[in-house]
């Protein structure tokens, strides 16, 4: 082969190996990473209790009573009725759609005592703490309380219900409860180790707004860049390798001897 084709392909593998090594190395420890976590655990799992439930006996009042006071604010139609506990207290969750101005649909939350039918607000502080120390498994003191209003593509609460609460305790990993102030749940649980994963998945996929966008031109075009460089790998293996090389001809290599 010429020799300044060799050339070409050498530098071009060299470039493209220089330009591209951060990311394939930021890939393989996110990999490593990936591979070795437990995904339970990166999800608090083990840190969650369940909702203890309620006897059989219980006496609660029939939705329809709540239906009624939803309909005297003008819900026209509702889409779900559940039934939570919220320290110890059974409420009923009411989801409706409501047609604003602009023609959008946006769902809504409404709480109600289910033992009295009458609607209420969402979570307090006080409350959302209590629920969040009922169902955290750990035993350490809680640290601090946020209420949240907004959380952006970055934050660790991000595409959840708002508001919400943020519980966090001092032990273990610096866990955060979340709590929905509006649904009257805890939404997620969030440690070191799951915020570790998050940031090395926003590496992973070069998702620097969102992170879960696989689609993105960023993560594209390094992965043609990627296959660039290991094809020029593979032909620089090649054009190198002496067993590939063009063998003289008889004539040529007698002349070659006799030199």
């Amino acid at each position: 082969m010429n020799r300044n084709w060799h050339l070409r392909i050498r530098k071009t593998h060299r470039y493209l190996g220089l330009f591209i090594g951060i990311q394939f190395l930021l890939w393989t420890v996110g990999g490593l990473y990936f591979s070795w976590s437990n995904l339970d655990d990166i999800h608090g799992d083990p840190l969650k209790r369940p909702a203890t439930g309620f006897p059989a006996s219980l006496s609660l009042v029939s939705p329809s009573v709540p239906l009624q006071a939803l309909r005297q604010k003008g819900v026209g139609s509702v889409l779900s009725i559940s039934l939570i506990e919220v320290l110890n207290q059974p409420l009923y969750q009411l989801s409706y759609r409501i047609q604003h101005g602009t023609g959008h649909a946006m769902t809504h939350t409404q709480l109600a005592d289910a033992k009295t039918g009458q609607l209420r607000g969402e979570l307090t502080q006080a409350e959302a703490t209590g629920l969040a120390q009922q169902r955290f498994a750990g035993s350490s003191a809680v640290e601090r309380v946020e209420y949240l209003t907004n959380a952006n593509g970055h934050h660790e609460y991000r595409a959840k219900p708002l508001p919400a609460y943020a519980v966090t305790f001092r032990q273990p990993a610096h866990a955060t409860v979340y709590v929905a102030a509006q649904l009257g749940t805890v939404q997620s649980v969030r440690t070191d180790p799951w915020r570790i994963f998050d940031t090395l998945w926003m590496l992973h996929t070069m998702d620097y707004e969102g992170r879960d966008d696989f689609n993105n031109w960023l993560l594209r075009a390094f992965s043609v860049l990627g296959l660039l460089t290991v094809a020029s790998g593979f032909t620089l293996y090649f054009v190198s390798s002496s067993r590939f090389r063009r063998k003289p001809k008889r004539g040529q290599r007698s002349m070659i001897t006799q030199i």
